[in-house]
């Protein structure tokens, strides 16, 4: 690890005046600490942000609101987003291990970087790690890597679970920074990697996310988060779906499908979503999933496994025959 600046202001404002292209803010620092220590990020200056007045849980008639600094077992565990958005809640749940989630934050999960061995190994190349040294993940270890939204630049995997529950959800981020407040929607703050994989999100220098907004959606208490992965307990999805149904005797009128585990972001699926209100069977609707898919030699599997995945949430929520 580098030798790096420290501060800790006690406001927004001060905050803001503090951070630029060379700073990093610290919540949790269950990503950002680990990746100082393998010198894959080497902020001049790290800005401890916890002070500041980012949390709070709150429902009302404008939907869910999440304070970034919000740690992910508190929210897990909040009864509001238990019972009125269950998909959420279980994403947070599978995501890591309860020492972690009592320590990392949303707003960090969210910006967490991805899992890629080649990204985190500073002995070889990667065009997120220093763009234009290339991508060998192209024909080296890929099991773990995406097969949607890839491109001859990188195909690394997006690793937050909650990011793909809240992109079902049509969820938004407020962000502050200096030139004041901005709301975005999540599946539009993530960037595939085209020919700039180093640029992951519209997040702009100095910028702070400072609330998750989840709208008001009735129906999101029949939801679901369903993982596959290589064991039980803390490890990343090589397959997951949050899936939302509005199902009144046995139709389905309405849903909400997204991936993770096989996507550059947040994956979200229409075409799963049209053929579900369509009347479509669920083994149809599934059969959708890999639509645009490029699987590498070592990720093949993953379009099966993506169809099957979304398949078993679905049956979760469609209950006993």
């Amino acid at each position: 690890m580098r030798a790096f600046g420290f501060a800790a202001p006690r406001g927004i404002d001060d905050a803001l005046r503090l951070a630029g292209d060379a700073s990093a803010f610290l919540a949790g620092g269950t990503t950002l600490v680990d990746l100082m220590k393998l010198d894959v990020l080497a902020p001049e200056q790290v800005i401890d942000i916890n002070r500041l007045p980012l949390h709070g849980i709150r429902l009302g008639p404008d939907g869910l609101r999440i304070g970034a600094l919000e740690r992910m077992e508190d929210i897990a565990r909040h009864d509001a987003v238990a019972t009125r958005y269950p998909l959420i809640s279980q994403a947070l749940l599978l995501s890591a291990s309860p020492q972690l989630r009592n320590m990392a934050s949303i707003g960090g999960n969210l910006l967490q970087r991805t899992r890629c061995g080649y990204f985190r190994d500073v002995a070889t190349p990667c065009n997120k790690r220093t763009p234009g040294s290339g991508c060998p993940a192209q024909g080296g270890d890929n099991r773990g890597h995406a097969i949607l939204g890839t491109s001859t630049s990188c195909v690394a995997t997006h690793a937050s679970d909650v990011a793909v529950a809240l992109v079902a959800l049509d969820a938004s981020l407020r962000l502050l920074g200096a030139d004041g407040e901005r709301t975005i929607p999540l599946a539009d703050f993530y960037l595939r990697p085209g020919d700039t994989p180093h640029v992951e999100n519209r997040l702009r220098p100095g910028e702070l996310i400072a609330e998750v907004i989840v709208p008001p959606l009735p129906w999101a208490r029949h939801s679901v988060y369903t993982k596959v992965r290589d064991r039980q307990s803390y490890e990343f999805a090589l397959a997951s779906a949050a899936v939302a149904v509005d199902l009144r005797d046995g139709v389905v009128h309405d849903a909400r499908v997204a991936v993770g585990g096989v996507g550059t972001v947040p994956w979200r699926l229409p075409a799963v979503e049209a053929a579900l209100r369509a009347g479509q069977s669920r083994e149809t609707a599934a059969a959708l999933a890999a639509e645009g898919a490029r699987p590498l030699a070592g990720n093949a599997f993953k379009v099966t496994l993506v169809q099957r995945v979304i398949l078993r949430a679905l049956t979760e929520l469609a209950g006993p025959q």
